[in-house]
């Protein structure tokens, strides 16, 4: 098969080698569709993974075209999405069903092979079967579409509640698509480009609610639209220190900030700043990845059921679509920015 294999920092070569061999309970699953996520960019380009040679790619669907010692062989043939996070199915959150908050995870595209690849290994029980009206591509959305449903029900925010999504990458834009779609209603949204703005408004929301950082003063233009009073939550999305900050001083009294983007560097408060989280009485919350649990309540099977019936479309999303092939030049196109993009997918 075809595979790029991330040999070192910024090594990354296609190249042909065996398909996987398949584990107890594993199954193989031929690649249809693969996103690339921001996060695949330092870890290709800047910081590594865990160890060399490594397959990146974690938001991946397919098709099961084999199964493995003990994997239920009614799989073969059957449309799949992929959870990338592999439990141990021991520790203290597994045994409570919280798999994304794992001790000792594997992870799909990080910790081993993932999906930048004709065919990846798959423990069965990872696998969750595509609806027929679910392309491959939707699919390959499953993962950051429900890393945002699992932030807002994290946020469990009040439908009367002032909204701000502060940062319009990928993430950012899921949460405003699944927001808009429960039906709140006073949503705001800031991003630093203008085809950020044009992606908002494509997914529902009016000009006037989304603000250009790059144009416009993003904590100004909040407290103009809040009547001053600012924002009863935040989904902080973008993780640099400078918009968490910002997020604190211009919350409410009672207010709650949602961090949802992975740090882009140390995060720090100025006292003024921290004192503002104490007589406040702000709550800050972390969230990462999502529930996937094979119950029909957990937040894949939320996407899922919405995606199936058309209530989201995150195929308006996508900006580039690159073969496998072409596909390193979607990963240094978001490296090296040069120019606006949506969601980058490789269709394999």
């Amino acid at each position: 098969m075809k595979a790029y294999r991330l040999h070192g920092v910024g090594d990354l070569r296609l190249e042909e080698m065996p398909r996987p061999r398949l584990k107890r309970k594993e199954v193989l699953v031929r690649v249809k569709a693969a996103g690339i996520c921001g996060s695949d960019i330092p870890r290709i380009y800047r910081t590594g993974t865990y160890h060399f040679p490594t397959i990146p790619g974690h938001e991946f669907a397919g098709v099961v075209e084999e199964t493995g010692e003990g994997a239920d062989p009614a799989w073969v043939e059957k449309r799949v999405g992929v959870f990338p996070l592999i439990p141990c199915y021991a520790c203290g959150p597994c045994l409570a069903g919280q798999y994304e908050m794992c001790r000792n995870y594997g992870y799909l595209g990080s910790r081993q092979d993932g999906g930048f690849a004709e065919y990846v290994a798959v423990p069965e029980q990872n696998l969750i079967a595509l609806p027929g009206e679910v392309s491959y591509e939707t699919a390959a959305m499953l993962e950051p579409m429900a890393v945002a449903v699992h932030a807002i029900r994290r946020a469990a925010v009040s439908k009367s509640g002032r909204i701000v999504v502060w940062g319009l990458g990928t993430i950012g834009l899921f949460v405003l698509m699944f927001l808009i779609e429960s039906g709140y209603q006073n949503l705001f949204a800031v991003g630093n480009k203008e085809f950020q703005k044009r992606m908002a408004v494509k997914l529902g929301l009016s000009e006037e609610a989304c603000c250009n950082s790059k144009t416009e003063r993003a904590d100004q233009w909040i407290l103009k639209r809040t009547n001053q009073a600012g924002p009863d939550v935040i989904f902080e999305c973008v993780g640099r220190n400078e918009t968490v900050t910002q997020a604190v001083d211009l919350m409410s009294p009672a207010g709650k900030i949602l961090v949802v983007g992975n740090p882009d560097s140390d995060i720090t408060f100025p006292k003024s700043v921290y004192w503002k989280i104490l007589r406040n009485q702000l709550t800050m919350t972390g969230t990462w990845n999502s529930s996937f649990t094979h119950d029909p309540q957990d937040d894949w099977h939320y996407v899922l059921e919405r995606v199936k019936n058309g209530r989201v479309m995150p195929e308006s999303l996508i900006s580039h679509k690159y073969s496998l092939e072409e596909l390193a030049q979607g990963l240094e196109l978001m490296r090296d920015k040069r120019e606006s993009y949506g969601k980058i997918m490789g269709v394999i």
